[in-house]
């Protein structure tokens, strides 16, 4: 098994049975384990941050309609099947955070965007690896309370990997 394979078994695992899990009662019941794309290792990036100079305070709102404070951090900039892509990262007293929305929004992805946490690596690059993109909880169950994807992480290219849309 990969490593991969053994998150996505820890994560259902966790999804099924931990009283954390985001899935209700009734959910867990059915819950079968997630939808994941196959692995895609072009989609693992060590990549540059462009830091941004001003990094000020910006609020995002939630699915809940409350707001969520953070940093705009960052910019990176990638390629996928040949096509340029950026996005930005943002930070807070949890580390950095990368909340994204692809062009399979709503078809094969989330339609209000899947996360990762950028881990920044010791030669002051970062390790993006879209395998482990996630769903928000609120993907899941809507009494959770989940940051939207702000528009400047909108992108015109499918990112193919982590997880897929959440069925019933």
């Amino acid at each position: 098994m990969t490593d991969l394979e053994t998150f996505r078994a820890e994560k259902d695992a966790f999804f099924a049975n931990h009283p954390q899990s985001p899935l209700t009662r009734q959910q867990k019941k059915a819950f079968q384990g997630l939808a994941y794309f196959p692995e895609a290792p072009g989609l693992r990036f060590e990549v540059e941050v462009e830091r941004f100079h001003d990094q000020h305070e910006i609020q995002i709102q939630t699915s809940t309609g409350d707001v969520q404070t953070y940093s705009r951090y960052g910019k990176i900039r990638f390629q996928v099947d040949g096509q340029d892509a950026e996005l930005t990262i943002y930070a807070d007293h949890h580390g950095f955070f990368l909340p994204f929305v692809d062009s399979e929004a709503g078809r094969e992805t989330y339609p209000a965007g899947r996360y990762l946490e950028p881990e920044p690596l010791a030669n002051g690059r970062f390790l993006i690896d879209f395998n482990l993109a996630y769903n928000p909880y609120c993907a899941y169950n809507e009494s959770w309370s989940c940051p939207l994807t702000p528009f400047e992480n909108r992108l015109n290219v499918a990112i193919r990997a982590g997880e897929k849309i959440f069925h019933q």
